[in-house]
């Protein structure tokens, strides 16, 4: 069988730190012990994490069809499935769970801290955005996008397992994580390492667009209803919001980071 492929890992090597609290794999909110694992589940969650010399597979529980298609891939996992019936992997996940046949328990990725990330090109700064489907899909996106990090609190976000790691598609192994404690101090060590921080609101007079956008950039979100804080706001060199021509003036936040970045990255390309 040949090697499995090695796919870009985090490149943050550092001892990992503890993770926030969560969901576990049946869905049931906790907060998680320092030291538990993360669980991922789903083809494309998972075999990204197989493929991510950097992620801590613990064990992997597989049907017999999902081991047979790993074989087909040549995707050699780093450590033996054990063979399951998908009803036993469903009985473990919430009803409209997708498993695909695939479900690994595993160490958090290392989470990098702000001075450790290259003080260039996009990255994503999250304003206690709570909703583990949306920072999932955030961070398909940024994947898709090149965005170099996420930044995001240790409290008031969901933990990087379970739902968000399924929606996030893989991207979880591609784009790192940044946990900070307080955003605002967050956003001026940013500021400190040259970047131009853009907060994304639905109410500012400029259109980001129009924007001079220049890198390293930071794009500011906010959560659903909410939006940015008023020291997140204040904090940010400029407000902007995505001109739309349409009745409806704001977008789901994950649907808002997708044209934000596009808009970010045409700017600054």
């Amino acid at each position: 069988m040949p090697p499995r492929p090695q796919r870009p890992p985090h490149q943050w090597q550092r001892k990992s730190r503890p993770q926030r609290g969560g969901r576990t794999a049946s869905g049931a909110a906790r907060r998680r012990a320092p030291g538990d694992g993360v669980i991922l589940y789903g083809w494309h969650t998972v075999t990204a994490a197989l493929n991510n010399p950097a992620r801590r597979i613990r064990r992997l529980l597989a049907t017999e069809n999902a081991v047979r298609r790993l074989a087909d891939e040549g995707i050699t996992p780093p450590v033996t499935p054990e063979l399951v019936r998908p009803d036993a992997l469903a009985a473990q996940l919430t009803a409209d769970a997708v498993h695909q046949g695939l479900l690994a328990e595993a160490d958090p990725l290392p989470a990098p801290a702000i001075e450790e990330l290259p003080a260039g090109g996009i990255v994503l700064v999250l304003d206690q955005i709570t909703d583990p489907h949306n920072v999932g899909a955030i961070l398909r996106t940024a994947a898709a996008f090149a965005a170099g990090a996420i930044v995001t609190t240790a409290r008031h976000s969901p933990e990087a397992t379970g739902v968000l790691a399924k929606s996030a598609s893989g991207a979880l192994e591609l784009v790192p994580i940044v946990l900070v404690q307080n955003l605002a101090r967050a956003l001026a060590a940013l500021k400190a390492r040259g970047f131009f921080l853009v907060g994304l609101d639905s109410a500012a007079p400029d259109d980001l667009a129009a924007l001079d956008l220049r890198a390293p950039l930071a794009l500011v979100l906010g959560a659903e209803g909410k939006g940015l804080r008023q020291l997140t706001g204040a904090t940010c060199d400029r407000l902007a919001r995505l001109a739309l021509p349409g009745a409806i003036k704001s977008l789901n936040v994950s649907n808002a980071a997708a044209l934000a970045l596009y808009i970010a990255r045409r700017a600054i390309s």
